[in-house]
C-alpha cells in the first residue's frame, strides 16, 4: 500500500514537470514527394608518402550528432614501440572555418581551428601516445628537418616545446595549456588519436560527429548568413596519416622509440586530407509561440518523431514531444485524457497498478523497433594467442552471441568483479562467498566463450568499467520489461536466478535471487513484473588500491545513463562514467572520471534502442530467441517478430510468443494512444494528421529527413491500414467531447493545415500511400511494401533533419525551463525504482534530473556531475 501511494504521488509530480519539459516537434498534414536517391559518401586520396592510400567517409551531408564511418585502404601496417603507436597510423579530427589556401588541390581548414590535443593529462601509464603525437605540442624550426617540427609556433623558446593555438568559432584563442582547455578535453573531444592500419593495409573507425550543441566552439550547423543567405555552418573532417618516413624521405633511423609528432604541426599538416561536412541547421525550425499538441512517451518513438519533424514543421503546427517511460506515459494519459497523445507498447490499464479508462481509447501502430544490446569491443590478444588472432589486434568485434542467462548474469551483478573489491586475492568479504569462484567478467565466462570462441584468446581488464555489467538507463520502461520477460521465459535463466549454479558452477548474486530463502533481504526478487534495472546489491567499499577516504557503492561502480540514447553515445565513446580515480588534491578530495577507455582495449556493453545503436554505429548482439536461434536486430527479424504480436486492442510482441526461427526476441511495436472524448475537435484533427503521415511517408525507410530512420522496420500493410482506420476514428468521432457536448457525425471535418486535410477516402483501404488521397502521404507515401533501403547512402549512422533541428536540439531551450518543484517531481518519477531498500546515490539523482533535458540537444560537453 505504501509503495502504491508513493508511486501515485510521484506520477502526479511527474505530470507537472512534463508540461514544462515539452520540446518543439511539428507535424503537418502534407507529405513530401519521394526524393531521388543521392549519395553523400566521399572518397579522397592521400599525397606524397600516402599517395596510395584512399580514405572514405560514409556520410558528408545532412549531418547531426551521430557517427560516421571513416575507412581506408592502401596503407602500411601500423608498428609499435613497446605499447605506443610508432609508425603508419591515422589520426582524425573535426574542424571549423573556411579553406586556408595552404593546399590548393585539397581545400581544408586552418590547423588552429581543429579540435585536437585533448589527450589525458594524468594516468598516462598505459596511454599509447608520446605527449606530442596526441597533443598540440611542437618544436620550432625555421627550416624543419623532422616531422613534428613547426616553422611558426614555439619560436620564443626553440629549446622547449611550443603549442599550436586553438581558435574557437567565437574568436577566443587558447595559446597555452591546450591539452585541457576551456573548450574541450579528454572527456569531451571527439578526436581519434590513434587508428590502426591492419596487416592488409586497411582500417576503419567510427567517428563521432559533433554539432554546435556538443561542441559550441566549432559551431557546426549554426545558422550563418552570408550575402543575405542563411545556411548551416559547414565544418571539416580532417585525416592526418602518420608514416614511417621522415621529412627527407628516408625511414626513421631509431625504431625503438616513437618518432611521430603532433598532427597539427606544420610538417604533418602538409599531409592532411580534409573532407567537407555539411550539417543540418542547429536552432529553431518550428514557429515560436505556435500552439503545441503534446505527445509523450516511448523512447522507441523518439528518432522517428525527430525525423518526421523536419518535413512536417512548415505548416506551423507544433507537436511537442517529451520522452517519458511508457508506464508513466500510460498512467498520465489514463489519469488525464486531455494530456494529448502518448506513445506506448501496451494498452492503458495493462499495468498492475492501473485500470483502463471507461471511455474510448484510440490506438494506432506507428513504429516497429526494439531494445538491443550494443557494444564497442576491441580485440586485445593475450600472450600466446594464435597468429591469426594477433593479426586482428586492435580491431573491433563485429558480433557476439548472448543467451538470456548471460544477460541475467550481467544485470544481476553476479560476476566476481562487479561488486568491486568484494573478493581480493581469493578472500571474499562477509556475505560475498558466492562470488569467489565466479568468473571475473563476461569475457572469461565459459558459457560466453563457448558461444564466442575467439574471446578465449583475449586479454580483458575485468573491472566495473568493462565486462562485469550492462550500462543501463534509469527509470521505468517497456523496453526493460521486455528484457526481463525474455530472461524469465528461459528455463536456464530462471533456474540461475533461483539459485541453481550454471554448468560451470557460477552462482547468482543472492540479492537478485528469486528464492526468498537465499535472498539476504528475505524477499524474492521478481523479474516477471520488472520494468526497470535495479541496483539491488548494497555493497559499498573503498576501492582497493585507490588511496581514497570515501566509499563507493554499486551505483558508483555501475552508473546509470540518462536514457538508451545516452547509453549508445557512451558506448560509442567507450566511456562508462565510472569515476574510478581518487583525486586527493581536489578540494574536497573526490573521485573523478578517467574518461574514455584506452584505444585498442575498449570493452563497453549497453542496453539501448535499435535506432540509437544505428545512429552511433554500434555493433549489436545476436540474442537467442524462443526457437533457439541467435538473431540480430534487422528489418527482417523485427518484422518476423511483429507477425507474432497478439492482443485485442494493442497487439503486443512478447519474447516467448515470437516463435518464428528468424524473429528478434526484443522487438516492440509502438502505438499512439489518444482518448478522443477528452480532447477537442481541433486536437483530434491535428493528431489524425500526425498519424496519417506516420502511416504514409513516415514508413518509407531512408536517411532523408521525414523518412523512417535506421533502426526501425516499416510497418506492414495490415498495421498501416489499422493506423489509417484510427485516423478516420479521430476525424469522425461522435461520442462525448471535452466540452461536455457530443461530436456530430463527421465531426472531424476537414483539416486546414498545409498540404490539405486527411481525406475520408483514406480509410481501411488507404494503407497504400500512392493512392489519390490529398492528405499525409501524397504521391510520396509508403507503398504496400515500404522499402527497407535508405533513400541515400548514409552508412550505419543515421541522419534525420535537413532545414530544421538536429535530433539533439530542442526547438527552444527555454521550453525546458520548468519550476524547481516540477523538476523534483520528474526526478521522483524516474527514481521510483529504488523503493524497497534499494540504494539511490546522488549520482543517480543527478542522472534523473538530466533526463528532463530529454535527449535532444543539451550539450554533452557540459560539466559532468
Amino acid at each position: 500500500m505504501r509503495s502504491t501511494r508513493v508511486r501515485n504521488a510521484l506520477i502526479r509530480l511527474l505530470a507537472g514537470a512534463t508540461v514544462g519539459a515539452l520540446a518543439g516537434l511539428a507535424v503537418a498534414q502534407s507529405a513530401p514527394t519521394a526524393a531521388a536517391a543521392t549519395g553523400s559518401a566521399v572518397t579522397v586520396s592521400g599525397r606524397g608518402e600516402f599517395k596510395d592510400m584512399k580514405f572514405t567517409v560514409s556520410q558528408t551531408r545532412n549531418l547531426t550528432s551521430q557517427a560516421v564511418t571513416v575507412s581506408w585502404t592502401g596503407g602500411t601496417p601500423t608498428t609499435f614501440a613497446g605499447t605506443q603507436f610508432n609508425t603508419d597510423f591515422v589520426q582524425i579530427m573535426q574542424c571549423w572555418g573556411d579553406d586556408d589556401g595552404t593546399v590548393p588541390s585539397d581545400p581544408g581548414p586552418a590547423r588552429t581551428q581543429c579540435q585536437y590535443g585533448g589527450s589525458p593529462t594524468t594516468d598516462r601509464t598505459s596511454w599509447p601516445g608520446n605527449a606530442y603525437d596526441d597533443t598540440r605540442q611542437v618544436f620550432y624550426s625555421a627550416d624543419p628537418t623532422n616531422y613534428g617540427q613547426d616553422n611558426r609556433y614555439g619560436a620564443a623558446n626553440p629549446n622547449a616545446p611550443g603549442e599550436v593555438p586553438f581558435k574557437s568559432v567565437d574568436g577566443t584563442t587558447v595559446t597555452t595549456h591546450t591539452q585541457n582547455n576551456q573548450f574541450f578535453n579528454y572527456n569531451t573531444s571527439n578526436e581519434i588519436d590513434f587508428a590502426r592500419t591492419s596487416a592488409n593495409g586497411t582500417g576503419q573507425e567510427y567517428f563521432e560527429v559533433q554539432t554546435a550543441n556538443e561542441a559550441p566552439h566549432l559551431g557546426c550547423g549554426e545558422p550563418v548568413t552570408t550575402d543575405g543567405v542563411t545556411r548551416p555552418r559547414s565544418c571539416w573532417l580532417v585525416i592526418v596519416p602518420q608514416g614511417h618516413l621522415d621529412l627527407d624521405g628516408k625511414p626513421y633511423a631509431d625504431k625503438s622509440q616513437v618518432n611521430a609528432g603532433s598532427p597539427v604541426s606544420s610538417t604533418n599538416w602538409a599531409n592532411r586530407i580534409a573532407v567537407r561536412l555539411d550539417f543540418n541547421s542547429v536552432g529553431t525550425n518550428c514557429a515560436l509561440g505556435a500552439d503545441e499538441r503534446p505527445t509523450t512517451g516511448s523512447e522507441l518513438a523518439a528518432d522517428a518523431m525527430t525525423s518526421w519533424q523536419a518535413r512536417l514543421c512548415a505548416a506551423g503546427k507544433v507537436y511537442s514531444y517529451t520522452e517519458l517511460g511508457e508506464p508513466d506515459a500510460r498512467s498520465r494519459l489514463g489519469n488525464d485524457g486531455s494530456s494529448g497523445l502518448a506513445f506506448t507498447t501496451r494498452a492503458l490499464g495493462a499495468d498492475a497498478s492501473s485500470a483502463a479508462p471507461s471511455d474510448t481509447t484510440t490506438y494506432a501502430p506507428v513504429a516497429l523497433s526494439g531494445a538491443v544490446i550494443g557494444f564497442t569491443i576491441e580485440r586485445r590478444p593475450r600472450a600466446g594467442a594464435p597468429e591469426s588472432i594477433e593479426g586482428l589486434a586492435g580491431t573491433k568485434v563485429e558480433s557476439i552471441k548472448l543467451t538470456p542467462r548471460l544477460v541475467a548474469k550481467l544485470l544481476t551483478e553476479s560476476y566476481r568483479s562487479s561488486p568491486w573489491g568484494a573478493v581480493i586475492g581469493g578472500t571474499a568479504a562477509k556475505g560475498y562467498g558466492w562470488a569467489r569462484n565466479n568468473p571475473a567478467g563476461l569475457a572469461n565466462d565459459p558459457e560466453f566463450v563457448a558461444l564466442n570462441p575467439e574471446f578465449a584468446y583475449f586479454s580483458v581488464s575485468e573491472t566495473p568499467s568493462t565486462d562485469t555489467d550492462l550500462m543501463t538507463a534509469l527509470g521505468h520502461s517497456d523496453s526493460a520489461r521486455a528484457v526481463w520477460q525474455w530472461i524469465f521465459a528461459d528455463k536456464d535463466a530462471r533456474q540461475f536466478l533461483a539459485g541453481v549454479p550454471d554448468d560451470d558452477g557460477m552462482r547468482v548474486n543472492p540479492y537478485y535471487s528469486t528464492n526468498a530463502d537465499l535472498n539476504p533481504t528475505g524477499f524474492a526478487f521478481d523479474p516477471s513484473h520488472l520494468d526497470e534495472y535495479p541496483k539491488s546489491d548494497p555493497w559499498c567499499t573503498i576501492p582497493p588500491g585507490s588511496g581514497a577516504t570515501q566509499k563507493q557503492c554499486m551505483t558508483d561502480f555501475h552508473p546509470y545513463v540518462q536514457d538508451m540514447h545516452a547509453g549508445a553515445l557512451h558506448a560509442r565513446r567507450a566511456d562508462t562514467l565510472w569515476k574510478s580515480s581518487w583525486d586527493s588534491l581536489a578540494s574536497p578530495p573526490a573521485f573523478k572520471s578517467t574518461g574514455p577507455q584506452t584505444v585498442g582495449s575498449r570493452f563497453v556493453i549497453t542496453i539501448t534502442d535499435a535506432a540509437s545503436a544505428a545512429r552511433y554505429g554500434l555493433q549489436t548482439a545476436s540474442l537467442r530467441n524462443a526457437a533457439g536461434n541467435f538473431v540480430a536486430p534487422t528489418t527482417a527479424s523485427l518484422t518476423a517478430a511483429a507477425n507474432s504480436a497478439a492482443g485485442k486492442d494493442v497487439a503486443e510482441i512478447t519474447p516467448s510468443g515470437a516463435t518464428a526461427k528468424d524473429a528478434y526476441p526484443l522487438a516492440q511495436l509502438v502505438y499512439a494512444a489518444v482518448r478522443p472524448a477528452k480532447i477537442t475537435s481541433a486536437a483530434r484533427k491535428d493528431y489524425a494528421a500526425l498519424l496519417q503521415y506516420a502511416a504514409g511517408t513516415g514508413q518509407v525507410s531512408g536517411a532523408d529527413p521525414g523518412r523512417l530512420p535506421a533502426g526501425y522496420a516499416p510497418l506492414s500493410e495490415t498495421l498501416r491500414t489499422r493506423t489509417l482506420k484510427a485516423v478516420q476514428a479521430l476525424l469522425h468521432y461522435t461520442g462525448p467531447t471535452a466540452d461536455g457536448s457530443h461530436a456530430p457525425a463527421g465531426g472531424g471535418g476537414t483539416g486546414t493545415s498545409a498540404g490539405g486535410p486527411p481525406s475520408a477516402a483514406a480509410g481501411a483501404d488507404g494503407g497504400t500511400a500512392g493512392g489519390t488521397r490529398t492528405g499525409a502521404g501524397g504521391n510520396g507515401g509508403a507503398s504496400a511494401s515500404p522499402s527497407a533501403s535508405a533513400s541515400f547512402d548514409g552508412g550505419k549512422a543515421l541522419q534525420t533533419t535537413a532545414a530544421g533541428n538536429t535530433p539533439a536540439d530542442p526547438a527552444n531551450p527555454l521550453r525546458y525551463a520548468v519550476p524547481v518543484g516540477a523538476a523534483l517531481g520528474a526526478v521522483a518519477g524516474v527514481g521510483a525504482p529504488f523503493a524497497g531498500g534499494r540504494r539511490l546515490s546522488m549520482a543517480s539523482v543527478t542522472t534523473a534530473v538530466r533526463r528532463l533535458r530529454v535527449r535532444r540537444g543539451w550539450s554533452r560537453s557540459s560539466p559532468r556531475p
